[in-house]
């Protein structure tokens, strides 16, 4: 005799609430009954034993043999089975795919780990030098165009027009400020690397991307998307800031301040205005006097760029400005800057002179800001070079400050 079991059906009784059954009774003698319980109350209280209420059975007593062939007990089984299967299933497929990532990983070379050649404003130079611009050429405005009554009156009390001898080296000062930042370019690269090491006074390389750019002045983690308006010349520039050692203590008196709590600005975005105001008076060709004399173009655009960094530093540290008098001290500075381009110089020229001097305590900026400049030999170090004839450019450079000044202690 095939034994018979219970089978508890879940269905909602009256008013909404679930009815069950409950297993009772003696099972020494191989028999078992349900006890149905109906909204909490047994049988006997409204409700009628056999399980029908309104001639609805909520309680069947069925074979063993056909519940293996009862389909939602198959379905739920099959259901608990098949979710298990899936996560297991998910699990293994998720292990293949870090499997698989992990076997795609190349081995780190020794000569990856080291860090990569500092590069010098003239190496980078020589680069742009070397590279064909000409398509970069063609777009260039190396000066502004005037017509009418404003071409006679710039002709006749203008400043003097740039010697011919200087107009290809003008024209590649223009084309740098076309040319983007290339990734595919190792001496970009080295570029970025060499601004950001030399600021922080850190040896090891930075990724190409993240937040760690704008602890050195960029406005995020693509140093790139700052460049627009001046192109690669406002990364030449902040090369040629870091790595003049005659000159670079005064770009990190000028980035610690950036690091001011109250008077901070960022560095590098300050830096590539002042690049904007360098080309802005060359084009309006305020330096063509100066270019002239010197015989150059790069060299007393660095020289302008420099002291017109000099300029802002002393007038924001002086006046306790903060970022946001940022629009109005630029529009100040570029006014002063053009309008005095000689002046601006001999005060450069100066600060340097002081500190070659020997004096007893390093020439600050601060007290640059109100001494008389000296009218001794014209331009910086920089850029005299000794009575320079011609096209020939020479730059200062150096891949790494000499050990007494590499020890100095880091900005913040």
């Amino acid at each position: 005799m095939e034994e018979i079991v219970a089978v508890a059906v879940h269905t909602e009784g009256l008013n909404g609430f679930p009815q069950d059954c409950k297993q009772t009774g003696d099972l020494t003698n191989g028999n078992s009954k349900c006890t149905t319980v109906l909204n909490g109350l047994t049988p006997g209280n409204g409700i009628k034993e056999n399980g029908n209420i309104n001639g609805s059975p909520f309680l069947k007593t069925v074979p063993i043999s056909a519940l293996k062939q009862n389909g939602l007990l198959q379905a739920l089984a099959a259901g608990g089975n098949h979710t298990k299967t899936e996560e297991v299933s998910s699990e293994v497929e998720r292990a293949q795919e870090e499997w698989d990532a992990l076997e795609s990983i190349q081995p780190v070379l020794a000569e990856d780990l080291t860090p990569s050649l500092l590069i010098s404003f003239n190496e980078a130079l020589q680069h742009f030098q070397t590279t064909d611009l000409g398509d970069l050429l063609k777009n260039i405005q190396p000066t502004i165009r005037r017509t009418g009554l404003a071409a006679i009156t710039h002709f006749l009390f203008g400043p003097p027009r740039l010697h011919k001898d200087l107009v290809e080296e003008r024209d590649l000062v223009f084309a740098i400020a076309q040319c983007s930042l290339d990734n595919g370019q190792s001496v970009h690269m080295r570029v970025l690397q060499t601004i950001y090491r030399k600021l922080t006074c850190t040896r090891a390389d930075c990724p190409r991307y993240g937040p760690h750019w704008e602890n050195v002045g960029f406005q995020g983690s693509d140093p790139g998307t700052d460049l627009r308006g001046t192109g690669f010349l406002g990364l030449m520039h902040t090369l040629y800031f870091v790595m003049d050692p005659e000159i670079l203590p005064l770009a990190r008196d000028i980035y610690k301040l950036s690091q001011h709590p109250v008077q901070n600005f960022p560095f590098s975005v300050m830096s590539i205005n002042m690049t904007r105001i360098a080309l802005h008076a060359l084009r309006e060709e305020v330096l063509s006097k100066e270019c002239n004399r010197r015989q150059q173009v790069v060299a007393v655009l660095n020289d302008f760029y420099v002291a017109t960094f000099l300029h802002l530093y002393q007038l924001w540290k002086s006046q306790q400005k903060t970022i946001s008098d940022s629009g109005h001290v630029l529009k100040e500075v570029e006014l002063f800057a053009k309008k005095n381009p000689k002046q601006i110089l001999k005060r450069l020229e100066g600060y340097l002179k002081e500190r070659r001097a020997g004096m007893g305590h390093r020439a600050s900026p601060d007290t640059m800001s109100h001494s008389n400049p000296s009218p001794g030999d014209s331009g910086s170090q920089a850029g005299s070079q000794g009575g320079k004839e011609g096209k020939e450019l020479n730059f200062t450079g150096v891949c790494e400050l000499p050990p007494e000044m590499e020890g100095e202690a880091r900005l913040i």
